[in-house]
Parts: structure tokens; sequence; C-alpha cells
């Protein structure tokens, strides 16, 4: 009777091991399989209309279907995207809220003396959506055919050349910043209040050259009314393969490109952002996505988790030693 209950005991032990230890297995796939449980968010630190924002519209349509979800744009812009930002880090990491991360959350961690959080350790980037091109350009009646005859003038002129841009501390200001410091150039660098702005003074010779997204200034560039010497990113354009990169046109080692990608909290769980960069990757290599994409001049692209990490710790050292260079003041 003691070896019978001794054996049944020991009997059940063993199956409830079994049971936890198969329970304990089960649970990260059913975590994996029960996301998304309910609508997903992306919180844009931009205004409805731009191109970050119309890119986070094309890619949440294409998710929603694929998820089976609703996913939601939530604009706020102001503060340099810390606002958008300091409202995902705070939100549940379950992965229902993302964040329209771009070069330009880069140059906020570059240009903040402090931020509410920390944006290497607080995000977990997902995966980047693409890339939109920024180009140096001069009036059509410019004298300077090439980007390497303008820089030849720059430097047997010191301080005769002006290089228009827009708002001090954005992308285009510290990719003009970095085309003085990498081409070896004296120059005065002329701040505009936007885009419309440096477009009238480009075009009403106010300034000799300009370093601005493609987007804004390629319908002028088509129109004949400017010229691009040259674009800035890794690769040519896709919708100006005629035009040479900085580095084919001469300056070596100047490279400035845009991009947006989305980022979760830093404490999402593996498996949650896993599924989220596989759907994201889908989208992004969808036809219609990429041909949408592509009439905003953004060459679409998608990148691991540590990829996208790597680009933008990389771009945060970048533009961090352009600010100390052109003394800049921090904020």
């Amino acid at each position: 009777m003691t070896k019978q209950l001794f054996s049944f005991r020991r009997r059940a032990v063993i199956g409830a091991s079994l049971a936890l230890a198969t329970g304990a297995l089960a649970l990260p796939t059913f975590a994996q399989s029960a996301f998304p449980s309910k609508g997903l968010r992306i919180v844009v630190p931009f205004g409805p209309g731009g191109v970050g924002d119309l890119t986070a519209r094309i890619v949440a349509e294409k998710l929603a279907s694929q998820l089976g979800q609703p996913v939601v744009i939530d604009n706020r812009p102001g503060a340099g995207g810390v606002v958008a930002a300091e409202s995902v880090v705070r939100s549940d990491p379950d992965g229902h809220t993302m964040f329209l991360m771009s070069n330009g959350t880069a140059v906020t961690a570059s240009l903040f003396q402090k931020l509410p959080f920390d944006t290497v350790k607080d995000f977990t980037p997902v995966s980047t959506l693409g890339y939109f091109d920024i180009a140096v350009v001069v009036p059509a009646s410019s004298p300077y055919k090439t980007l390497g005859e303008l820089v030849a003038f720059a430097k047997a002129n010191p301080g005769k050349i002006n290089i228009g841009s827009i708002n001090i501390g954005s992308t285009q200001h510290l990719a003009a910043e970095l085309f003085k410091s990498t081409a070896g150039i004296d120059a005065q660098i002329v701040p505009y209040n936007g885009s419309p702005a440096l477009i009238g003074a480009i075009r009403g010779q106010q300034v000799d050259v300009a370093v601005e997204i493609l987007a804004p200034v390629l319908t002028q560039i088509q129109g004949n009314a400017l010229r691009a010497l040259a674009v800035t990113g890794e690769k040519r354009s896709i919708v100006l393969p005629e035009v040479p990169t900085a580095v084919e046109a001469g300056v070596k080692d100047y490279i400035a490109s845009s991009w947006n990608a989305l980022a979760v909290p830093s404490k999402t769980p593996r498996a949650v952002v896993e599924r989220l960069h596989k759907e994201i990757a889908a989208a992004v290599a969808d036809a219609g996505v990429r041909e949408k994409l592509r009439g905003l001049n953004i060459d679409a692209r998608s990148s691991t988790p540590e990829q996208t990490a790597t680009l933008l710790a990389s771009d945060i050292r970048r533009w961090s030693g352009v600010i100390e260079k052109a003394k800049i003041p921090k904020q």
C-alpha cells in the first residue's frame, strides 16, 4: 500500500513538473501570438502634411491591413520632437505605441543639454522606413556647373560664398555646417525660416548655394530654376539619378542623409519587437508602399533593430561633432 502511494505521488509530481515546464515554454509563444491585442498608435513629432507625417500614414495603412488592427497617427509637434518622444517613453512598453524617429531625433540628442529621457537607452529602434536626400543647389544662372567648381572658388576666395539653409539646429543647417568643414572652405551660413523663404532666397540669388531636403526643391530643379550640384547621401537619388553624390563630386567623406524609423519603449518584450520588425519590413517592401514613398522622393528601406540602433548612435556622434565644431549653442 505504501509503495503504491509513493508511486502515485511520484507520478503526480512528475506530471505537475512537466505541465509547468510546458506552460513556461508556451508563454512566450502565447504572448507573441496575442500581439497586437488592440489598435496601435504612431506618435509623430511633426505636424500633418509633411514628409515625415505622410511617410508614417502610408506605412500605418499597410500595417493595419497586415495586423488586422487600426493604426492611428498621433501628431505631436514641438520642442524638437521632445514632446512626442517623451509621451512614447512614458507609454506602456507593449508594442502598441511607436515613435516616428528620424535623424532629427539624433540632432535633438546632440543639441539639447538635458532631455527628460535618454535617446539611446529609453528607446528600442525597430526598423527604418526610408531615406530622403539632401541636395546642394545653386540658381540656374550660377557660374558653378559642378560642386568641384564651387569648392575651388570658395577655397580661392575665403568668406565670399554664402550658403543658405533653414533654421539653426535643423538637419539642413547642420548639413551645411558639415559641408563647410568637410570641404575645408570658409563660408557664411545664412539660415531662413523654412523652405519657402530659402527657395525664394536662392532663386533671387541672395545666397550663392543652398543645402536643402530634396523634396521642397525638386520641382524647381526639374523646372530648371535651380541646378543640383550634388546629393549628400551614400548613393544617388532615385529621382535624380544623373546628379552625383557629393563624394563622387570630389568632397570626400561628405555624407549627410535624412531618414525615418519606428521605435518603441526600451522595455518592450523582444518577441513583440521582432513581430513589429517583421511586419514593418513587409510593409516597406510592398510594391504599393514603395511607389507611394517614391512619390515623396523617399527611398523605402527597412533595417534590423540592431542596424537602426547603430544608425541612430552614429548620427548622434556625427551631429554632436558638427555642433561642437560650429560652436552652435546648446539649448
